[in-house]
């Protein structure tokens, strides 16, 4: 059998979006070996959970919401898109299935802010005064690079060719499509990448040296899932997923 990856719906209020990104995070994790079980958010917390337990790895998607600022202690800025409490619901059940039974977990842009919240990190409500367009979109395949952490799981993911070293860290070119990152990364999640031109967050992962975390946890800004076809980078993480669901399968 092929390693089961739970993907949640993206948003429990656009339909469209959903139609058009839920399958790219599929077909990314079917080219890469796995199987995608879409999560409903329209299903209780417990038939979620049910749902989970079946399931080998969690990739978290992208979403047009943003994260409810009350859950780390923010008013709400007036950039801030309205939360989806589904979703954030949905997340939350499967992270806590993930961290309990050591599944590997993959955040992808609000995917990464949703994995930092729950483990009570903050972000930054709104990136539009930096001098870098986050947002640029998904027409543009090469919007900014990132330096990022050599010695790193992510790091290790990378090749020369499309990341070369540069003063101490690993330059990877990459697409932008958000208004939020991580301000404080969230119990056991350590800064792995930022963006050199301003020092946005642009991922995250599993502290090696806390416990409580499996062995695999990685949230990264951008969209592996867009870039697949041309970054080895965005394939490996994907790849890599898969490969951690397989071995958490099988302890």
């Amino acid at each position: 059998m092929k390693p089961r990856i739970a993907v949640p719906v993206p948003t429990s209020t656009d339909l469209a979006y959903n139609q058009r990104s839920w399958p790219r995070y599929a077909e990314a994790i079917l080219r890469s070996g796995g199987e995608p079980v879409e999560i409903d958010l329209t299903a209780t917390s417990g038939e979620i959970a049910s749902v989970a337990a079946t399931c080998d790895g969690v990739c978290l998607p992208g979403s047009p919401a943003d994260l409810d600022p009350l859950r780390y202690g923010a008013e709400v800025d007036p950039a801030t898109s309205p939360a989806d409490p589904a979703r954030e619901a949905a997340d939350n059940v499967l992270l806590e299935d993930a961290y309990q039974h050591g599944k590997p977990v993959l955040g992808i842009c609000y995917g990464i802010q949703s994995l930092n919240v729950w483990r009570g990190g903050s972000l930054v409500q709104d990136l539009t005064p930096l001098p870098v367009n986050h947002s640029a979109g998904s027409k543009v395949a090469v919007a900014h690079t990132a330096f990022v952490a050599e010695g790193s799981v992510l790091a290790s993911l990378l090749s020369a060719d499309e990341a070369p070293a540069e003063d101490g860290f690993l330059r990877l070119p990459m697409n932008t499509s958000h208004h939020q990152s991580v301000a404080s990364p969230g119990d056991g999640l350590r800064i792995v990448a930022r963006c050199p031109d301003d020092g946005v967050i642009e991922a995250v992962e599993a502290d090696p040296n806390d416990p409580a975390n499996p062995r695999f946890v990685l949230g990264v800004q951008w969209h592996p899932e867009r870039s697949y076809e041309i970054s080895a980078a965005s394939r490996a993480l994907f790849d890599r997923l898969v490969q951690e669901a397989a071995e958490a399968r099988a302890r």
